[in-house]
């Protein structure tokens, strides 16, 4: 199977104002040709929205899927959305491999983690885990 582009198909009872947060709030640019109901991720990845019957309320696991957002600097993204009102969950986490983590909540309850690699930060499991 050749993959030629990747979405995630985010549902929820409101996609408007799910879609507007990601918009208005995340910063998220809209996707050409798709733009009132899906945004740009970056080259070749787009976030959708849309309803399902089966969708009611918050999630009840907001842990089973991640969207992580790779930034260039954790800490600066993480202060423009404290800015617009957004609360974290855990703030600039640092990982053995070299990671720094920030994460929150959209609308639905969804986790949500601002990602960054610092390689100089990782430590010595991180760096044996990297090359095997």
């Amino acid at each position: 199977m050749k993959v030629t582009d990747f979405m995630i198909n985010l549902t929820s009872e409101d996609r408007e104002g799910l879609m507007a947060f990601y918009r208005d709030v995340v910063g998220l640019p809209p996707k050409a040709g798709m733009d009132e109901f899906a945004l740009e991720l970056g080259p070749g990845a787009t976030l959708a929205f849309d309803g399902h019957s089966e969708v009611h309320g918050r999630t009840k696991e907001p842990a089973r899927v991640l969207l992580d957002l790779w930034v260039d600097s954790v800490a600066e993204a993480e202060e423009e959305l404290k800015a617009k009102g957004v609360t974290f969950l855990r703030s600039q986490g640092r990982e053995y491999w070299g990671g720094i983590i920030s994460t929150f909540q959209d609308p639905d309850g969804n986790y949500v983690q601002l990602m960054e690699f610092d390689p100089a930060s990782a430590r010595e499991e991180g760096l044996a885990a990297a090359t095997t």
